[in-house]
C-alpha cells in the first residue's frame, strides 16, 4: 500500500511540475471571440450587399478559427523537437507550394494579386506566405541550435540571414506580396538577434538600414513618384493623403476618419458609419480602424495591451524552456506576433505607408489564423516541457 501511494505522489509531483500557461491561453481565446465579433460587426453590411448574407465572413472566420483550433489542440501535444527532424523539409516544401498560385485552376486571385491557392477537400484557400513564415521559424530555430557559437560573427550572421531570403524573394517576386517578404525577413533578423551576444552589429544594420529607406523615401517623394510604380504611389499617398483622396490615399483617410470620429469610448459596438461601403475591406487590413470608431480610444489601447500581455507570456515560456531549441521556437512566434501587429497598426494610423498586413486573430483571414494558432500549439509544446520556477 505504501509503495502504491508513493508511486501515485511521484507521479502527480512529476506531472505538477510542468508548467502550462492558462493566462497565455486565455488570452488567445479571448482575441480569437473579439476578432470574431468584429469581424461580423465591420462586414455585416458589405456581405449582406454582396452576398445576402450578413454573416458570409464571419462564418468563413469561425470555420478557420475551429480548423485552426484543432490543429493547435494537435501541436501542443507533439514533442517540439519532432520539429527539428522536418524543418528543412517544411521549409523547401513551403517554397515550392508558392509557385502554384500561378498555376491555372489552382491559384486565386483577389483584388489584382494571386497569392492563395485552393484546397478542395476541406473547401478552403491556403496562402502560402503564411506556411512559410511557419516553417521559417522551424528551420531557424534548428539553425541557431547548430551554429549559436558562430551566429555573433558576420559570416554566421550572413549564413543565418540568407536561409530565408529565398523564400522571401519567391513570396515577393511570384506573389507580389511585399508585406509578407518583410515580415519573413523580420522574424528572422529577430531570431538571429536575440541567438546573438553580439548587439553592435545589429545597431550598425539598423541605422544603415534606416538611413537608406529614409533616402529612398526622400527620392521617390522629390521626384513626385515617378518611375517607381504603384509602390511610389502609395508612399506619396502616405506623405499627403489627402492630395491623393480619391486613389491611392482614399483608404488611408477613411480609416483616420473612423479613428477620429470614435473618440474616447466610441460611437458603440456595430455602429460604425466609416463600414458602410466607405472603407475597403473594413474587416481585414483596417479593422483596427473599426475597432477605434466603434469601441474609441479605450478599445484601441485596450487590443494594443492585450497583445503586449501575449507576447509577455510568450516571454516568461520562453525563458524558462528546458532547452535552446524550444527558445527560438517561441521568440520566432513572438517576433511574427509583434511584427505583424505593429505593421499593421502603424498603416492604419498612416504611420507607415500602406500596405496589405492583417492583425493577427482579429483581421478576417482563414490562413493567417490557422497557421498562427499553429505556432500557439508550437508555444504550448515548449511549454509543457518546461519546468516550474
Amino acid at each position: 500500500m505504501g509503495n502504491k501511494q508513493g508511486n501515485r505522489r511521484r507521479k502527480v509531483e512529476q506531472a505538477s511540475s510542468y508548467y502550462f500557461d492558462y493566462s497565455f491561453l486565455l488570452i488567445v481565446l479571448f482575441l480569437l471571440g473579439f476578432g470574431l465579433i468584429m469581424i461580423y460587426s465591420a462586414s455585416s453590411y458589405g456581405a449582406f450587399l454582396e452576398y445576402q448574407d450578413s454573416a458570409f465572413y464571419l462564418k468563413k472566420q469561425l470555420k478557420a478559427t475551429i480548423v485552426g483550433l484543432v490543429a493547435m489542440l494537435i501541436v501542443s501535444r507533439v514533442p517540439y523537437h519532432w520539429w527539428q527532424k522536418i524543418a528543412l523539409v517544411a521549409y523547401l516544401l513551403s517554397m515550392a507550394i508558392v509557385p502554384l498560385v500561378k498555376v491555372k485552376g489552382l491559384g486565386i486571385s483577389s483584388h489584382g494579386a494571386s497569392r492563395w491557392i485552393k484546397i478542395p477537400i476541406i473547401k478552403m484557400q491556403l496562402q502560402p506566405a503564411e506556411v512559410v513564415k511557419f516553417s521559417v521559424i522551424l528551420l531557424l530555430a534548428m539553425m541557431v541550435c547548430k551554429i549559436v557559437k558562430g551566429i555573433q560573427t558576420w559570416i554566421g550572421f550572413a549564413i543565418m540571414m540568407a536561409i530565408p531570403l529565398p523564400a522571401a524573394l519567391e513570396i515577393y517576386l511570384i506573389t507580389d506580396n511585399l508585406s509578407s517578404a518583410i515580415i519573413v525577413m523580420g522574424i528572422s533578423f529577430l531570431m538571429v538577434f536575440v541567438a546573438s551576444p553580439d548587439y553592435r552589429k545589429f545597431v550598425m544594420l539598423f541605422l544603415g538600414g534606416a538611413i537608406l529607406i529614409a533616402l529612398l523615401l526622400y527620392i521617390i517623394i522629390a521626384k513626385g513618384g515617378f518611375g517607381s510604380g504603384f509602390r511610389g504611389e502609395r508612399i506619396l499617398a502616405w506623405w499627403e493623403p489627402e492630395s491623393h483622396s480619391q486613389d491611392k490615399g482614399f483608404q488611408t483617410l477613411q480609416a483616420l476618419y473612423a479613428i477620429g470620429s470614435g473618440g474616447v469610448f466610441g460611437k458603440g459596438l456595430g455602429q460604425s458609419m466609416q463600414k458602410l461601403n466607405s472603407l475597403p475591406e473594413s474587416q481585414n487590413d483596417m479593422i483596427f480602424s473599426i475597432i477605434c470608431e466603434e469601441l474609441g480610444l479605450f478599445g484601441g489601447i485596450s487590443v494594443i495591451l492585450l497583445f503586449v500581455l501575449l507576447l509577455w507570456r510568450m516571454l516568461i515560456i520562453a525563458n524558462n524552456a528546458s532547452d535552446l531549441y524550444g527558445a527560438m521556437l517561441v521568440v520566432g512566434v513572438m517576433g511574427h506576433i509583434a511584427i505583424q501587429a505593429v505593421l499593421n497598426i502603424a498603416v492604419v494610423t498612416n504611420t507607415i505607408p500602406n500596405t496589405g498586413i492583417s492583425l493577427p486573430f482579429i483581421s478576417s483571414g482563414g490562413s493567417s489564423v490557422l497557421f498562427l494558432l499553429m505556432e500557439i500549439g508550437l508555444v504550448m509544446s515548449v511549454g509543457r516541457g518546461a519546468q516550474k520556477q
